[in-house]
């Protein structure tokens, strides 16, 4: 996407957030009612693509892989990192999301447009379906958990099949995600008026009660994670192995700034293995096969963002969670983060697929919107220093593993389709 693009968006999205400030300032019925109308179909919109984002985002992630078994040296390293850096930054979020706690008062506005939200079930009875009786079942229940279980399961016996048939079933699902990105970016459009709809809302839900300092505290949140696991976490990481944090910082800049003016990673990677080689004299065997598998799987910020957003979004409409379901979501967001594509607004579509999928309201979501364009860019540029900061202690760890005499496997050979059809 080009800058004047993504320029006239911001503009459009700017225009929108101005006409419903003022349309809620005029407190008239009949626009809240119009207000309600366009909110109601975006939402709707929202919940057709929510499930199978999730679903088919890890399935093709992971039915690239060629085999559990073959992800040797290189790869499993990659995806040990990885997997560490993005349940480190889900952890975060959590942490700070308790200390911060956004959530003073739980907005009590729950009208016509969240339907079904209170469950005459328990929460814990949510969890206990977390296992179906049909491949159907989660989906027609909007069950999260239950999602996540069968695209694991898929997954699993994806990568136990055949090489012909884990191929034609990776073309089959990265395709099929493909059409859903699509079907989302179509959506996108529509992004203006229902930011629109949403604001004017908000100030329907204001009137009501909803306290803007809890949105406040909310951004602090997101921010605060971001800028510890990129100027603290990961850092210490690189320190740890005997990386210079400052000058990976500068030989990685142009494919940061890249990063965060389109805000994706997936358009970033030419630039990042370009730095990654040449600023940073990383073997072009390692960088050109870890940094396109980080850039599919390696999403930090996201995986916070995530985390955040849903408990805030939720919370504040009157869930509650126990300890161990707050701590069930750092690996729900490590999970959702790793099969997060590198696209524009990706982590903000999963978030929602979330909220959607459990039938929480997404009046509050559509108010964080008009921030979300620079969280995004951010967020994005956060992701290719992460992709990065694992190349560099892959790289560090390969070029130990030579001088000691172990064989490390080029790789082509381990196996891996980092393609994703979108």
């Amino acid at each position: 996407m080009g800058m004047g693009a993504l320029f006239t968006s911001n503009r459009r999205i700017a225009l929108a957030t101005v006409l419903g400030l003022l349309a809620g300032c005029m407190n008239l019925p009949q626009i809240d009612a119009s207000a309600e109308f366009v909110a109601q179909i975006f939402i709707n919109l929202l919940k057709l693509v929510s499930l199978p984002i999730i679903f088919l985002s890890i399935v093709s992630t992971a039915s690239g892989m060629e085999s559990l078994h073959e992800i040797k040296s290189i790869g499993k390293r990659v995806i040990k990192y990885t997997l560490l850096t993005t349940v480190t930054a889900a952890a975060i979020g959590l942490l700070l999301f308790l200390l911060i706690d956004p959530v003073r008062e739980p907005h009590a506005s729950i009208d016509a447009f969240a339907p079904a939200t209170q469950s005459t079930g328990s929460y814990l009875g949510y969890l206990l379906k977390a296992i179906p009786s049909n491949f159907i079942q989660p989906f027609n229940e909007n069950h999260v958990i239950g999602v996540l279980f069968l695209a694991m399961l898929l997954s699993s016996a994806i990568l136990a099949l055949p090489k012909e048939n884990r191929t034609t079933l990776h073309t089959f699902f990265s395709s099929l995600y493909a059409a859903i990105m699509k079907i989302t970016g179509w959506i996108v459009l529509l992004m203006p008026l229902a930011v629109w709809a949403f604001i004017t809302l908000f100030f329907k839900d204001f009137r009501q009660g909803l306290d803007v300092k809890n949105l406040a505290l909310y951004l602090s949140c997101v921010l605060l994670a971001n800028f510890l696991q990129a100027g603290v976490v990961l850092p210490l990481l690189l320190k740890f192995k005997g990386v210079s944090p400052w000058s990976m910082l500068k030989g990685m800049m142009p494919a940061l700034s890249v990063a965060f003016f389109t805000k994706s990673s997936s358009a970033a990677l030419p630039m990042a293995m370009r730095c990654a080689q040449e600023n940073l004299k990383m073997s072009p065997k390692v960088a050109n096969f870890t940094l396109p598998l980080c850039t599919t799987i390696n999403m930090n910020a996201c995986a916070a963002f995530i985390l955040i957003t849903v408990l805030f979004v939720s919370m504040s409409n009157g869930m509650v969670f126990s300890g161990p379901e707050l701590f069930l979501w750092i690996f729900i967001a490590t999970l959702a983060a790793v099969g997060n594509a590198g696209v524009p607004m990706g982590c903000y579509f999963l978030a929602s697929a979330f909220l959607a999928a459990m039938n929480v309201p997404l009046n509050i979501l559509g108010i964080i919107l008009p921030f979300y364009t620079m969280i995004d860019m951010l967020e994005s540029a956060i992701n290719v220093w992460s992709d990065a900061c694992v190349t560099a202690v892959v790289n560090k760890e390969v070029a130990h593993d030579l001088q000691q005499g172990v064989a490390v496997p080029e790789p082509e050979k381990l196996a891996i389709n980092t393609t994703r059809c979108c």
